[in-house]
């Protein structure tokens, strides 16, 4: 290789050692591959080309033109020693043994971040002197130079843009280890918001890119059964005994909206949220192992939780609630929403069994309904959310339209917020919400 730059760079990512781990990574292999090849004594154009696109349509599949947005955004979300070691707040003497080490990878890291275009042009230019090809190469696609612009939660930003400013990216190793004790790292410090899914057989963990914003300011009346979750929540986050909660009431309430903007609140403080689907309730074993030694604090989410009487899902939830050895552990809770207190359904079929001389009749039947009306029971706080009457109902209307700063008479949006339960929904927090959502763009357009 003639080139020193190309060189340095090749170098650089052959000696990463603590985050070796992203010589795997696409577009890091990609760019591997290329320099590799225009190492070699005898390069040929057509396969250095393919090379050249190769690394690129990898860039651009990640969806940054940016060489050094991507290697940024792949350090700070890596796992490996040494971000597992800093989420577990270890201060032992790896952890400072560790840090030389990602220093040096840091500054390779960033010799790597530097390389643009232009440079492997030129080396290109040098190596294929021929004058014909001097169109093909310079029509090659060129990543971006300039600093990158970066959107998301204020915490990664900051990390971000300090990498960016930064001369010398071994001085940024404690702002990375202070933001990996804090938010964790891999998928965990990326996103605070999971849904449990199913792909070929196998459950896994995937991130919610843009979860609900909705806010606990958003949220109007319902102040006191809202208070009895949060105070459970930090409980939970303070590291002292905390309850599986269940939600229940009618529909429209903000049950569900209560739990999301719980989440909204206190993911910075180490709260995670994954969303487990009804269906997949048998996955609670694998799940719990999946989490339970990690750093953060987990809320298992089950939204419109029912079940029907064949259903055996409800007993891998009544395990989990009952604390056995495998599910105890103190950085797990549950919380539930349904629309009913009795969760599994019972038949009057069930109850004339009780005294029933049909020999296809369960001789225990009392047992096994009790068995089914006791799992709401195994819940430690239930908080029921009722359908509000007028007076509440027109509170929450009000409440919403002011904090949109919506410059309606009154009187107006009271009569018309009626006339809409009416057609509608009925009233409901959801009602008043969808009612104020019309109104607004109503005025707006008008």
């Amino acid at each position: 290789m003639r080139h020193s730059k190309l060189t340095t760079t090749l170098l650089a990512l052959d000696s990463l050692s603590i985050y070796r781990g992203l010589l795997e990574d696409n577009v890091l292999s990609k760019l591997r591959a290329l320099l590799i090849n225009l190492d070699k004594t005898n390069v040929q154009l057509r396969e250095t080309i393919n090379f050249y696109n190769d690394f690129y349509f990898e860039l651009a599949k990640s969806n940054s033109l940016s060489l050094m947005d991507y290697i940024i955004d792949k350090i700070i979300f890596d796992e490996n020693p040494f971000t597992l070691k800093s989420q577990a707040l270890s201060n032992d003497g790896a952890i400072y043994a560790l840090g030389k080490t990602v220093a040096r990878d840091l500054k390779d890291l960033q010799k790597v971040a530097r390389l643009d275009s232009a440079i492997v042009k030129a080396e290109l230019f040098e190596l294929f002197k021929n004058q014909s090809f001097n169109p093909l190469i310079n029509e090659l696609p060129d990543w971006a130079t300039e600093i990158p612009t970066f959107e998301g939660p204020n915490h990664i930003k900051h990390l971000q843009e300090k990498f960016v400013t930064s001369n010398c990216w071994d001085e940024c190793l404690e702002d990375l280890k202070n933001f990996h004790q804090q938010y964790g790292c891999g998928i965990y410090a990326r996103y605070s918001a999971f849904v449990w899914e199913r792909s070929d057989g196998h459950g896994y963990l995937k991130g919610i890119d843009n979860p609900d914003p909705i806010t606990l300011d958003d949220l109007v009346d319902y102040e006191d059964e809202r208070s009895r979750v949060i105070e459970n929540t930090l409980q939970f986050l303070n590291g002292f005994p905390a309850n599986n909660v269940l939600l229940y009431g009618d529909r429209g309430t903000g049950k569900s909206s209560t739990v999301k903007a719980i989440l909204n609140e206190y993911h910075t403080q180490g709260l995670r949220m994954l969303e487990v689907p009804k269906a997949y309730l048998a996955d609670f074993p694998l799940i719990i192992r999946q989490l339970k030694k990690r750093p953060q604090k987990f809320i298992l989410y089950v939204d419109d939780l029912v079940f029907g009487d064949n259903e055996e899902n409800y007993t891998s939830l009544k395990a989990v609630l009952e604390g056995g050895l495998e599910s105890k552990t103190p950085n797990i809770l549950i919380y539930a929403t349904s629309n009913r207190r009795h969760l599994v359904k019972e038949y009057f079929s069930e109850r004339a069994g009780l005294q029933s001389g049909n020999p296809g009749e369960e001789v225990h039947a009392r047992d096994s309904m009790q068995e089914k009306l006791s799992l709401a029971d195994r819940f430690g706080i239930n908080v029921v959310f009722s359908s509000p009457d007028q007076k509440q109902y027109l509170k929450i209307v009000v409440g919403i339209a002011d904090r949109r700063n919506l410059k309606i008479d009154k009187d107006r949006l009271q009569k018309e917020a009626l006339q809409w339960a009416l057609l509608y929904n009925g009233r409901s927090a959801r009602t008043a919400r969808q009612f104020v959502d019309w109104i607004e763009g109503h005025e707006a357009v008008m």
